[in-house]
Order: structure tokens, then sequence, then C-alpha cells
């Protein structure tokens, strides 16, 4: 992927798991996905960076990727945030989880997932993943203008 086609913008990557996230900026760096990754270890954290609770101007990624199973808020309960506040309610949302249960599925895209996507086991899986992750969402998407985002 050309890195001058890439949206600049960060990527905010809501990940409890060192190794998930370890594996995530590799394969990024692996495919050419120049973007500063921000990393939220719980969905608190995720909530804080996304939603300060100052006057303070929401955190414009240019996508974030969101597991289900986090640590103090989990994820559904994360994204459900995100899409009620304005300063963040357009910001793209893939899901990036382990979880393949039905539930799970049905609930975040009710709660406003763009995507759902489950991280494969294998590496070279993954690198493929975001590779179209990082070529959809950061080169071919038309995000929304940032004053749509109430921002």
């Amino acid at each position: 992927m050309d890195r001058r086609a890439v949206n600049n913008k960060p990527i905010l990557l809501v990940e409890d798991n060192p190794d998930d996230v370890t594996f995530t900026l590799r394969a990024f760096r692996q495919n050419n996905i120049g973007n500063e990754v921000v990393v939220a270890s719980d969905g608190e954290q995720a909530l804080q960076v996304l939603l300060p609770s100052s006057a303070a101007r929401a955190f414009q990624p240019a996508l974030v990727l969101l597991d289900i199973k986090l640590p103090k808020i989990d994820g559904l309960d994360v994204l459900r945030r995100i899409r009620a506040d304005p300063r963040t309610e357009s910001l793209p949302v893939v899901v990036l989880t382990t979880s393949n249960e039905e539930t799970d599925i049905v609930g975040a895209y009710r709660l406003g997932a763009n995507s759902f996507v489950r991280k494969p086991v294998a590496f070279s899986d993954f690198l493929n993943v975001a590779k179209m992750l990082g070529m959809y969402w950061l080169v071919l998407n038309q995000p929304a203008p940032e004053w749509a985002s109430g921002g």
C-alpha cells in the first residue's frame, strides 16, 4: 500500500491483550500502514481518549479498532457511548475480536458498528486482514466531514 495515499489521522486500537497489540502493530508495519496507532488497553481508557470529560474536543481517529472483551468497560458499551455522543457518532468503528458469538455480532451491528471482523489466529492470515482493513478504511472509504461529527 502506498503510504502517501493513506488517511494520515491516527488509528485508535482498543485492545487489552499485549500480544494482540504487538501482532496488530507488526501487521500494520508489514503492510506499510504508517498511521500513528494510539492504544487504549481497556474500555475506560478508550472513552477517556475519545470523549474527554472537559469541553476539550473529542479525539477524531481515522478508525477505531475495538475489541469486545475488555476490562472495566466492555467493547459493546464503549461502542454504545461512541454512537451516543455527537462528537464521535460518525467515527468508523470496526469490531476486531476473537469472539464469534452470534450475540456479539448482532449486538455490535445493532449498536452501530461499521464492521465486525474476527481476528485470525495465524499471523499470515492476520497480515491479510490488516492489509484489507487498511486499504478499505484508510484509502478507499470516504469519511464523514469533520463538521458532521459535532466536533
